[in-house]
């Protein structure tokens, strides 16, 4: 039995859980989020929790159970708190500002960088060298982070790029004086 699948999620007040047959629908004070519920999955709901079963063994039955369980979670807590994930733009005149449903890179192109937000995301830049992607899809939120990250994404002699704040870029030696001989 998977040991995360077993354990059932809690549900907080003010959020309400609809489930139908192969659907599952979360709703809370931030959104709305529907999850398809796999194949020999069972999910139901005992008082205020929801718990995840198996209807067999079968191996592809088995490695969704813990997944599935895991999705609902996360469902729940991006209806009642959200997800984010904040970015660093680290080099010389690089900088972001949001514009409306855009976000625009200044990142060392000759060019702006013009990146289009997706519904249900919201982009915030507090300072022209940070970025916060937030949401309440866990997956999308860290989609679209990826995404803007891969723009120009961090390179390892000088760390210029775009990163993720808790990253850690390795550093290389750069070129190093060859001895004529």
């Amino acid at each position: 039995m998977s040991r995360i699948g077993k354990q059932p999620v809690k549900i907080p007040a003010g959020v309400t859980v609809a489930i139908e047959k192969t659907k599952l629908t979360v709703k809370g004070p931030k959104g709305t989020l529907s999850l398809p519920v796999p194949a020999g999955c069972l999910v139901a709901q005992e008082g205020a929790e929801v718990v995840v079963k198996r209807a067999s063994e079968e191996k592809q039955v088995r490695a969704s159970h813990g997944s599935t369980r895991a999705h609902i979670a996360n469902m729940v807590r991006g209806v009642t708190e959200g997800f984010s994930k904040d970015l660093e733009i680290v080099g010389v005149g690089y900088k972001a500002e949001a514009k409306g449903k855009s976000l625009v890179l200044t990142i060392g192109y000759s060019h702006l960088v013009d990146f289009k937000i997706p519904e249900g995301i919201t982009v915030e830049t507090p300072e022209p060298t940070k970025i916060k992607v937030s949401g309440v899809d866990r997956q999308r939120v860290g989609q679209v982070a990826a995404e803007i990250r891969a723009v120009r994404g961090p390179e390892p002699y000088k760390g210029k790029g775009i990163k993720y704040v808790d990253e850690h870029i390795e550093r290389k030696a750069g070129k190093s004086a060859a001895s004529g001989g």
